[in-house]
């Protein structure tokens, strides 16, 4: 092991707790809603999406990274797919959000950073685009980063994420089980006045209705008062917004990333994206004025993708009808939802910058709460 190795696993476990959160919500009895989640509970169950992080930890004030979603390994501008952006409340810097709302369709991998980052990111998503040799004559890319701001715990100002952070976490980008808790993007972040991070969930429709796979990948940093399945936890622990013990500002936003192997439309994609707000508020956000929360939907099918170039003037795809998309919605909510409390209960206490320290979500207490109020639990 090289010397800045060593130097950065004894820096990993200075701030690590000594046990650290593993579990996630289904791990306890915990199961939100009543559809199943796809065999990973993860985004990464939606056929071809993989997804990459690179974790920046260094020194005393240093706690952020990068977290990249595909909708498939390779090329993404040759065969874009459709995709649509809702604002919930708009503080915040979704770059390139405009020319997918215009055009209906994605043709990069989504970066999610911190604020100050997204510039970087951008310039690296071109980069990674122009990587590619069928792409040589290309003279416009639409990379799409989004991001939140960790600058309690992390020296934002400082600009550490670079064009290779980016590229990185690209290249790491990959199927199976998805990293939670404090890890890419999520290093840095707050939510409900404990440890927030990156949560991830999924759901799986019947055969009758379709068969179709909803994955969600969160980045948490916003406040309100937590509830865990219908129990107001936060309101328990006496630890939530204009509380005398959490008077702090709800501010700070959540990225919100659904994808879907239904084969969908851009117009149904936003109508999807939608539906992921009210997860968010099912777990006490309040969407606040400085909350930047934004919801990104894209369809993985391969049928509907959208080629670069082509000679025929009429697409002709088939896409689900509106009938067809009350599963989905539901999909998404119970999803979304999920994932955020997953983005708590894999979080671990962190110091950052001046000696910020924010604490884990003290899961046996929450655990405790839920009992007492007749939900049953496993430990």
């Amino acid at each position: 092991m090289s010397f800045r190795l060593l130097a950065a696993a004894l820096l990993l476990s200075a701030w690590m707790p000594a046990h650290a959160q593993h579990k996630g919500l289904r791990d306890h009895g915990i199961a939100i809603g009543v559809l199943q989640p796809g065999p990973l509970n993860a985004i990464t169950d939606v056929p071809g999406v993989v997804v990459g992080h690179k974790t920046l930890v260094d020194g005393d004030d240093v706690r952020t990274g990068v977290t990249a979603i595909l909708p498939y390994a390779g090329n993404v501008f040759q065969r874009k797919v459709p995709a649509a952006v809702y604002v919930g409340n708009g503080f915040g810097k979704l770059a390139g959000s405009t020319q997918v709302e215009e055009l209906g369709n994605l043709e990069t991998p989504i970066i999610l950073t911190n604020t100050l980052g997204v510039p970087v990111a951008a310039d690296a998503l071109i980069d990674y685009t122009f990587s590619f040799a069928e792409n040589d004559d290309v003279r416009s890319v639409n990379p799409l980063v989004g991001e939140t701001n960790d600058g309690y715990l992390n020296d934002i100002r400082g600009r550490h994420v670079t064009r290779r952070d980016v590229l990185d976490a690209i290249k790491a980008a990959s199927g199976g089980k998805v990293e939670q808790g404090n890890v890419g993007a999520g290093t840095g972040t707050v939510a409900f006045g404990f440890k927030g991070g990156i949560g991830t969930s999924s759901r799986q429709l019947p055969g009758n209705l379709g068969g179709h796979t909803v994955g969600v990948l969160v980045q948490t940093n916003f406040g309100g008062v937590l509830s865990v399945d219908g129990v107001p936890v936060g309101k328990a622990l006496g630890k939530y917004y204009l509380s005398d013990a959490l008077n702090d500002s709800p501010d700070g936003s959540c990225m919100i990333v659904v994808a879907t192997d239904a084969p969908l439309d851009a117009r149904n994609l936003e109508r999807l994206a939608k539906r992921a707000m009210l997860g968010l508020a099912r777990t006490g956000g309040i969407a606040s004025n400085g909350s930047g929360d934004y919801v990104i939907a894209f369809s993985a099918n391969e049928s509907v993708r959208v080629p670069y170039e082509s000679d025929a003037p009429l697409r002709r795809t088939a896409v689900l009808r509106n009938d067809a998309m009350s599963p989905l919605f539901m999909a998404a909510v119970e999803a979304t939802e999920e994932a955020i409390l997953n983005s708590l209960f894999h979080a671990e206490t962190m110091v950052g910058r001046d000696g910020h320290e924010v604490t884990a979500l003290p899961v046996d207490e929450v655990l405790r709460i839920m009992e007492q109020r007749g939900y049953p639990v496993s430990r």
